[in-house]
């Protein structure tokens, strides 16, 4: 009689803090064993030659959402969880995304209805909070974080979703004194608005100034502005898709202050540039994300700050968006300007082999570094960890097998998502997952999705160990507890 469901023999294992070679053993979707010489499994896979990392977490990434300019994303929570899958993730964190007058409560329960049957993958939720009233921070927001949704997102632009610092500091607030994460989409909107009228009163209206109405110097203002209300408030924050030099310099000096603020940053800070909206006709809207792409030499310096160790996380931020559709980033019609082009570009199944391929491959960062970027840390901020982002006994058997040596280049012929473009047609990589487990199960095997609708768990999460952290107000009144520090 076997003694494992499935043995995985002969590997290369990878971790956040090692690599070593073993087999491993999985019953009941866990991982019961590492170690040599494992006994018989009722399957076994002969992985020699291959690396074995733990399953993708990708903690950014928009599923069946509606974007401020009123389009639906392209992928439904089948699509995007299969690519997911077809890329090495096996845990996502989208955003149940409250949008002004709605109850939060129930746009968590809307979010459920959606994601339940077509998830392919596991999943977790963070909450979007954009209308922070009495009944949101005194009822609904605290009975959510014991339900386990610990994280949420609070905008700094767009009309439709921002807060001002007052209603930030009340979010703020609720999160310290019930124990939640808050992650932070920084960049200045009066700022942006005010450059966007000028440059479409004068007629300046291509993709290409979308990246014009949004200089490095909103996300500075921003991120700066975020870290000092943090501060006050004594809260862990997260700043997203950090894309350059200068928010970068604001993140660093709060981490050599001891501060708890924490990054993140995406692959089209690390392989795109400004030029890709400079495309001839509209083809640059392919490329419009917020913030936008930077410079080339700008490119060095997010890989700088990753290797540095300034980002936690590095997440696909997928917002996917079709470019040949009426219900896609045109819907505006052929001369729209870049205002009412929906933001956001696709990533979810190619964020973990670009940072394989140019990060680990080319020598920038380790395997282990790479395991920590992609999933531990993720894993570890929102409160999954250790059931989701390390290969572990007694850790869910979310695992990915690499052949390192497999060259691909990325077209959107081979992608899984519903999109009908990638904005890294074309790129060459080196290293791509040939299978991917969910909990022990096959979903990605040898080219071919093997999952299915509905195949995906809704996890809990814990409280972000972040908050654990010895207090460090900078007054000595604490403006939660409302009362003098002795």
């Amino acid at each position: 009689m076997a003694e494992y469901d499935l043995v995985i023999r002969g590997a290369r294992v990878a971790t956040a803090s090692d690599v070593f070679a073993a087999d491993i053993g999985i019953t009941d979707g866990k991982i019961e064993a590492l170690g040599r010489s494992l006994g018989s499994g009722a399957e076994e896979v002969d992985a020699t030659g291959l690396l074995v990392t733990p399953g993708g977490v990708d903690s950014h990434c928009h599923v069946e959402q509606i974007s401020s300019t009123g389009i639906w994303t392209a992928d439904d929570w089948f699509t995007a969880t299969r690519s997911a899958a077809c890329g090495g993730t096996t845990t996502i964190m989208p955003f149940a995304c409250q949008h002004k007058g709605q109850s939060l409560r129930k746009v968590v329960q809307e979010y459920h209805e959606l994601a339940g049957p077509k998830a392919a993958v596991d999943y977790a939720f963070h909450l979007i909070v954009s209308d922070p009233t009495a009944q949101v921070l005194g009822q609904e927001l605290p009975a959510l974080i014991k339900d386990g949704y610990t994280s949420f997102k609070i905008y700094l632009t767009y009309d439709a979703l921002k807060l001002s610092d007052r209603e930030f500091l009340d979010v703020l607030a609720v999160a310290r004194r019930d124990g939640a994460m808050v992650m932070v989409h920084a960049e200045n909107n009066d700022m942006i608005m005010w450059m966007a009228e000028r440059l479409i009163a004068a007629g300046l209206t291509a993709p290409k100034y979308h990246a014009t109405a949004r200089p490095m110097l909103v996300e500075r203002e921003a991120t700066h502005r975020t870290i000092a209300l943090a501060e006050l408030v004594d809260v862990p924050v997260l700043i997203v898709h950090v894309s350059g030099k200068e928010a970068i310099e604001q993140i660093r000096w709060a981490q050599s202050k001891g501060l708890k603020v924490y990054g993140e940053t995406c692959p089209q800070y690390l392989f795109l540039t400004e030029a890709d909206l400079d495309k001839p006709g509209r083809e640059g809207a392919k490329h419009m994300c917020s913030p936008p792409p930077r410079d080339e030499a700008n490119q060095e310096i997010v890989w700088d700050a990753l290797v540095e160790g300034i980002f936690e996380v590095f997440s696909s931020d997928h917002a996917p968006y079709r470019y040949d559709d009426p219900e896609g980033k045109l819907k505006a019609g052929p001369g729209a300007h870049f205002k009412q082009i929906a933001n956001g570009v696709p990533g979810i199944e190619v964020r973990m082999p670009l940072l394989f391929s140019e990060g680990v491959l080319k020598n920038r960062i380790s395997l282990s570094e790479f395991v920590a970027l992609t999933a531990t840390n993720a894993a570890k901020l929102y409160g999954l960890y250790p059931r989701k982002g390390t290969i572990a006994v007694g850790s869910d058997a979310d695992l990915v097998i690499w052949d390192a040596n497999k060259q691909v280049t990325i077209t959107q012929s081979i992608m899984h998502d519903a999109m009908d473009y990638t904005p890294y047609e074309g790129r060459k990589v080196t290293g791509w997952p040939v299978m991917t487990l969910l909990r022990g199960k096959f979903v990605w095997r040898d080219g071919e999705f093997t999952g299915e609708a509905g195949g995906g768990m809704f996890h809990e999460c814990d409280t972000p160990p972040a908050l654990a952290a010895p207090p460090r107000l900078p007054t000595a009144f604490d403006p939660v507890a409302g009362k003098l520090v002795e």
